[in-house]
């Protein structure tokens, strides 16, 4: 279980990075206060490229596909895809007046802010409990030569609270959580 800030940091920021719509703001907010490593400023602009963007507001949903970048500040979020979910409360997923329930994204997740970096093949956030999922075949996380491997991450945004799992339950003891660290490199 690793409940240090700075594995949170990143994902943090991946919920950041994530946050786009007036919703969210607030969301970003709640989340730099509970974690005291986060340099980002809410207030920021949020720029979102993809090659196709499909808004069904029936379904309440907005599908940002191909080549999807999320920037703000120093976080960089690319995926294949990026899902937002929007809540049936009579606003629009149009323009971004509904409230956000549920982001996801997919295909070659990458999070980048500052000298942190998280990598996996998908990514669900939850707005309503603050969790945070990534998960794969391998889930990287790594600041500098520090680098930590699985295939789940559960993040708890509220607490600051993450867990890594390894892929599989094998009596062999393949597969498991890995965690490289350099020495020294917490007094940096």
């Amino acid at each position: 279980m690793c409940r240090t800030k700075s594995c949170a940091v990143v994902f943090a920021t991946a919920l950041i990075a994530f946050g786009f719509g007036a919703s969210a703001a607030i969301a970003q907010s709640d989340a730099e206060s509970r974690i005291s490593g986060l340099r980002l400023n809410g207030g920021e602009p949020i720029q979102i490229e993809s090659d196709k963007l499909e808004v069904r507001e029936e379904d309440n949903l907005a599908v940002f596909s191909g080549n999807v970048s999320v920037t703000q500040g120093p976080t960089l979020l690319k995926a294949g895809r990026m899902t937002v979910h929007y809540a049936n409360d009579g606003g629009s997923a149009a323009t971004g007046s509904s409230n956000i329930e549920r982001l996801e994204v997919d295909g070659k997740v990458y999070v980048k802010s500052d000298n942190q970096v998280a990598t996996g093949d998908r990514g669900v956030f939850d707005m309503k409990t603050e969790v945070l999922v990534m998960s794969g075949d391998k889930v990287v996380l790594s600041e500098g030569a520090n680098v930590l491997t699985g295939c789940k991450l559960t993040v708890q945004m509220k607490t600051g609270r993450a867990q890594v799992d390894g892929c599989s339950k094998n009596s062999s003891g393949g597969n498991r959580v890995q965690m490289v660290i350099e020495p020294g490199s917490t007094k940096k």
